[in-house]
């Protein structure tokens, strides 16, 4: 299989592209996302392709993308749908967990709604409290609903097609520092099926639990930790709901030690629940060290570069969390 190198934003561009290029119900919905490009630039040239019955720029509304979303889903489309922001999944949200999580099994299957809400979450970029949350763990505690953080450029767009394709609503988080990185993708058309974890880097001596633009930081983390023999196992997620508990499950039994690794605000967070799933797991009989969770702190993301900085796990932080769950 050939490989190219490209950015995380062309890599999503790509997953759109060929699939609507594939099939005629597929239709993209958003804001200022056909003759401007998205506001990451994300779908530039997309509206000049397909032109604007399917690619739409709509009101600046996301109860009203998401309502006409769930509408076109469950009479036949595709749609795609974006919501500038993570943050405005608020203002979606009773669409989204009202409607289009539960339509398939409130009518007992006859109905199905295959929507993606593609959204760009997470802090770094100076956008402050608003336009700067992880809210992901919100989207997982609701039935019905798939959500998936991939964290490379291959991963968002095997990941992103095989949620175009799945027929029930999946919410599909992108951090927008990602978008700009690069990585080497297939050259092929490929799929990465969803609720599979991937092990980015294996290990013997601590298993690291992450997603989205964290596992940046903790692949930084190991390779540092090499050099005082400390052997860091990385678990991608990928996929959080449905979550890959076996190859979570697999990996702390042979390592013996768990750190949980996300951006988002540590109370509530998606690393309780996976903390959750290894304590009930027979993996808890393996732990030679508690579980350890290091999380975004529980304060509104601030303005301040140097304060936004300090909100998020920072990779001198992620090394000294996995040297007390060694050396003890």
């Amino acid at each position: 299989m050939g490989m190219k190198e490209i950015t995380y934003k062309d890599a999503v561009r790509e997953a759109m592209v060929e699939e609507m290029r594939r099939d005629e119900d597929i239709i993209f919905l958003g804001e200022d996302i056909g003759v401007y490009g998205g506001a990451f630039g994300v779908s530039v040239g997309m509206v000049e392709e397909f032109g604007e019955e399917r690619v739409r720029d709509t009101p600046i509304s996301e109860a009203a993308i998401a309502g006409c979303a769930v509408g076109a889903a469950a009479t036949g489309l595709r749609p795609i749908m974006e919501i500038m922001f993570s943050d405005f999944i608020t203002i979606a949200m009773d669409a989204i967990v009202n409607q289009a999580a539960k339509m398939r099994y409130m009518f007992g299957g006859k109905a199905q709604v295959p929507m993606v809400v593609r959204t760009p979450g997470g802090s770094g970029t100076g956008a402050a409290a608003q336009h700067s949350q992880s809210l992901e763990a919100w989207m997982c505690h609701v039935p019905g609903l798939k959500v998936v953080a991939p964290s490379t450029p291959a991963d968002a767009k095997g990941l992103l097609k095989a949620a175009i394709r799945d027929n029930n609503p999946v919410i599909f988080y992108e951090n927008k520092l990602l978008y700009k990185t690069k990585g080497l993708v297939p050259e092929e058309d490929y799929i990465i099926e969803l609720g599979k974890a991937d092990i980015k880097r294996e290990g013997s001596d601590v298993t690291v639990i992450t997603y989205g633009r964290m596992l940046e930081r903790c692949q930084a983390a190991a390779e540092a930790l090499e050099k005082e023999n400390i052997d860091v196992e990385i678990v991608d997620l990928r996929t959080l709901y449905p979550m890959d508990k076996e190859t979570i499950i697999k990996s702390v039994c042979k390592t013996g030690r768990a750190l949980i690794v996300h951006e988002a605000a540590k109370t509530g967070g998606l690393g309780g629940e996976i903390a959750a799933t290894i304590a009930e797991s027979e993996a808890f009989d393996y732990l030679d060290a508690p579980i350890k969770r290091l999380a975004g702190k529980d304060v509104p993301i601030p303005y301040n570069p140097e304060l936004e900085k300090a909100v998020v796990p920072r990779t001198d932080e992620i090394e000294d969390a996995i040297r007390s769950l060694i050396v003890r």
